[in-house]
């Protein structure tokens, strides 16, 4: 069903871009409650990994879809899309409005159009590839993976176990590339009437950003915070240790990577990530790109089509 007003915004980019401060300054400025599209800040305790908004920028305007899951659950797109669904109803319902934030791409697609249906899970196919993980590791499933479908490998991390696991899972299910089944889903339109805004900055200028984030991230206790993760009884190959920053400080504890070997790595597959973010972002019809710091410039571009 669509939904032709209130309209959302959407501000979208890649990681470290600076869409935090951004978002912040416009929810105050508009009335409007963010809604996080973020597949690790979905989690409850991954807070300096994924660049979670502090307690006082949450408290400086009403935050949604962060802190909704468990690390040990797997936390899809289209649960995604149902639960940023109602929060938006409830926003909209309370006379506010709602500004969509985040750099999962597949996430905001969910929401705004819709995901193409893939076949129900095969119990039997799951389990064999998840002990084919375990046994033969994951870069030996990530190459299968490439064999069957190289622009699904490609756009995936070679430990992003869940995601790598579903997408081998639908190829052999089907018979068909998984990414291509995505690309011939035809949606009857986007859900929303909405204003889509990606922000950029010059790819050196980016990828200082991604290292002094990453640094930071490590000497703020990124550590510690997976240590007391692990402590808790959460296991090392949760979904939510799996993403960037989170696996390499897993790494660090099982003892099978030196710090410095897990920041390096953590910079490069973060610039990694980034890149691929970009172009997933510049394949959107009907985007409107700015750069980071132009706030002006984004704030006139809100202000006329909320207005």
């Amino acid at each position: 069903m669509r939904v032709k007003a209130p309209a959302l915004v959407v501000l979208a980019g890649p990681t470290a871009v600076g869409k935090t401060a951004l978002s912040l300054e416009l929810a105050q400025r508009h009335g409007a409650e963010i809604v996080g599209a973020d597949s690790v800040q979905v989690y409850r305790g991954l807070d300096l990994g994924s660049a979670k908004p502090t307690p006082a920028e949450q408290a400086s305007a009403p935050h949604h879809l962060i802190d909704v899951a468990d690390p040990a659950e797997g936390f899809s797109a289209a649960r995604y899309a149902e639960l940023a669904g109602e929060a938006i109803a409830d926003i909209h319902a309370r006379g506010r409005r709602a500004l969509v934030v985040g750099g999962t791409g597949l996430y905001i697609k969910a929401l705004l159009w819709g995901l193409a249906p893939t076949p129900p899970v095969d119990r039997a196919l799951r389990q064999e590839l998840a002990a084919d993980w375990e046994s033969l590791g994951p870069e030996a499933v990530h190459a299968r993976l490439a064999k069957l479908d190289g622009p699904a490998a490609a756009r995936l991390h070679p430990h992003d176990r869940q995601r790598v696991l579903r997408a081998l899972e639908v190829c052999l299910q089907t018979g068909q590339p998984f990414s291509q089944q995505l690309k011939e889903h035809d949606t009857s339109g986007p859900r929303y009437e909405h204003l889509f805004i990606g922000l950029e900055r010059p790819r050196e200028d980016l990828n200082q950003r991604i290292e002094a984030r990453a640094k930071a991230m490590w000497a703020g206790g990124l550590l510690a915070e997976v240590e007391a993760m692990l402590a808790a009884g959460v296991a090392p190959e949760a979904p939510g240790l799996g993403s960037l920053g989170y696996r390499q400080a897993v790494a660090v504890l099982q003892r099978d990577m030196q710090p410095e070997e897990a920041l390096f790595d953590m910079i490069k597959a973060t610039k990694a990530y980034a890149k691929r973010q970009l172009t997933w972002f510049r394949s959107v019809k009907g985007l409107h790109w700015h750069h980071a710091d132009d706030h002006a410039g984004v704030g006139r571009r809100v202000a006329g089509f909320w207005s």
